[in-house]
């Protein structure tokens, strides 16, 4: 019994981790440019003394779901979302590299550009800066110009240029943070093909009625092994009992 009751406390704990990761998707079923996690299960032989008659399982993230979400007019001029395949390269908390969908921009009270989450957003040359402007826009290809305080309104000057970048989906890897990276660790080229839309920002592609699905038969498997835990209880009493009388 000791064997059926570890493998019911296996599958138990890995229904848990698919349940947190199906949670966590459901949770950011509101944030701009969020990429969903896929989830599935796997079962794995268990290898050892004698044949391998038992079966463990196994909840993998296999991947993310890179499928675009809607497109919500906004109507700010420092909104943006990417047309079609493409990033936004930010800098990640470590300091490192790393690529989002989320376009809902801001500028800091220091004058840097970053985005609704807090990260910085890369130009040419690192984190873009943002002086004091009457009117800010982000033209197509990324490029962001000002008007200078007491300028003409026909008077627009370049300041930098967002950089964006299309690397192959095999390349790419989603973080704890949310934010995407190449799977080797390295930096992304830019790509001037990748355009952006100004007064729009890109939805989260969560399915939340499939979500919330999928919770309720998590649930219904997460109740299973329970079950069968508490039959392979049962059934040691039984036979425990059986002995005693036996005996």
């Amino acid at each position: 019994m000791d064997r059926m009751i570890y493998l019911a406390m296996n599958g138990t704990k890995q229904v848990m981790v698919a349940q947190a990761a199906n949670a966590n998707n459901l949770a950011n079923v509101n944030t701009t440019g969020f990429r969903a996690d896929f989830n599935h299960f796997r079962a794995m032989a268990q290898f050892g003394p004698g044949e391998a008659s038992r079966v463990w399982s196994v909840s993998e993230r296999p991947g993310v779901d890179f499928s675009f979400g809607a497109m919500q007019q906004t109507g700010r001029e420092l909104d943006v979302a990417v047309a079609g395949d493409g990033w936004l390269a930010v800098q990640a908390p470590d300091g490192s590299e790393a690529y989002t969908r989320a376009g809902d921009l801001r500028i800091t009270p220091e004058g840097l550009l970053v985005t609704g989450a807090g990260h910085p957003v890369l130009g040419s040359g690192g984190p873009i800066t943002v002086p004091q402007a009457e009117k800010i826009e982000i033209g197509a290809d990324g490029t962001v110009s000002i008007r200078p305080v007491g300028q003409a309104a026909t008077s627009l000057s370049e300041l930098d240029r967002i950089k964006l970048v299309n690397p192959a989906q095999d390349q790419l890897v989603k973080f704890g943070d949310g934010l995407v990276r190449l799977r080797d660790g390295g930096v992304a080229n830019a790509d001037a093909e990748v355009r952006v839309s100004s007064g729009v920002v890109e939805s989260s592609n969560v399915n939340a009625v499939e979500s919330l699905v999928n919770m309720i038969e998590l649930a219904r498997r997460f109740e299973m092994q329970i079950k069968m835990m508490n039959e392979a209880k049962q059934t040691d009493a039984s036979s425990a009992q059986l002995m005693r009388v036996s005996g």
